[in-house]
């Protein structure tokens, strides 16, 4: 019982602090959409500036698998290459991108409570230098995310 009690408060304190600090934080919508037409726009990796203001242009190299790379070209500041990372078909997917001695971590989470999609984003900065760059671009991201998130439920609940 007591190692239960220590899981859940170390987990509950984890959370905590991922949502307060810029270099580790998400951001959860819901809506009546199915989780199919939010995943159809989340692995859409060419009309990802249409609801993310900060890019200007995404690409993928191929299919929306594991391993498949992609090219970001942001508002403000360099473009970059990123790689998926992780994919549970319909659920989740994780991609990766490169930044000084660490990554750039998106998971997007999809699931389904009572005819509710709830869908999160979830951005994380690795490495001696994520706090740095959490406070440098994370906040930035941070503060866009409700934003980006009420534009993707727009357009899956137009479709």
């Amino acid at each position: 019982m007591k190692y239960v009690w220590i899981t859940l408060l170390t987990t509950l304190t984890m959370n905590l602090y991922a949502q307060s600090a810029n270099h580790h934080f998400q951001h959860t919508d819901s809506t009546r959409a199915s989780p199919e037409k939010i995943w159809s726009v989340w692995i859409d990796v060419a009309q990802w500036k249409t609801w993310d203001k900060g890019l200007k242009q995404a690409q993928l190299n191929g299919a929306f698998s594991v391993g498949t790379k992609g090219k970001l070209i942001p508002d403000k500041g360099p473009k970059s290459t990123f790689v998926i990372s992780k994919i549970v078909e319909g659920q989740s997917y994780q991609f990766k991108t490169r930044i000084p001695f660490g990554w750039l971590i998106i998971d997007r989470r999809l699931e389904v409570k009572n005819d509710i999609t709830y869908f999160t984003h979830e951005v994380q900065f690795t490495g001696p230098l994520k706090k740095v760059l959490g406070k440098k671009l994370g906040k930035n991201y941070r503060a866009m995310l409700p934003e980006v998130m009420s534009e993707i439920k727009r357009i899956a609940e137009s479709k």
